[in-house]
């Protein structure tokens, strides 16, 4: 699991379920990945710029046209939805999660 920064967002009116495409950043090691992720409650202003941990060593899923290759993880809420996991100060991209 590593942290990464969220650099865009961008609708997916293809999804059966709402979700955004996300390009992330984790750091030189790792460089940006892509995410679906089924957490549309969070605005997009809400999510550019943001902190997020995820799982970085899944193989990739194909979502429909498009091509997952890390899982943005979150607790999951029976009224909220997926609550993001994230750092609680800033953490540099691509830092381990211990």
């Amino acid at each position: 699991m590593r942290v990464g920064r969220v650099l865009t967002v961008d609708g997916f009116p293809e999804a059966h379920v709402p979700a955004w495409k996300l390009t992330i950043d984790f750091g030189p090691e790792l460089g940006t990945r892509r995410s679906s992720a089924q957490i549309t409650h969070y605005s997009r202003e809400q999510l550019l710029d943001s902190l997020v941990v995820a799982v970085v060593n899944f193989p990739p899923r194909q979502i429909g046209p498009f091509m997952s290759e890390v899982l943005v993880l979150g607790a999951l809420d029976d009224q909220l939805g997926v609550v993001l996991l994230r750092p609680d100060r800033d953490a540099a991209a691509g830092d381990r999660i211990g």
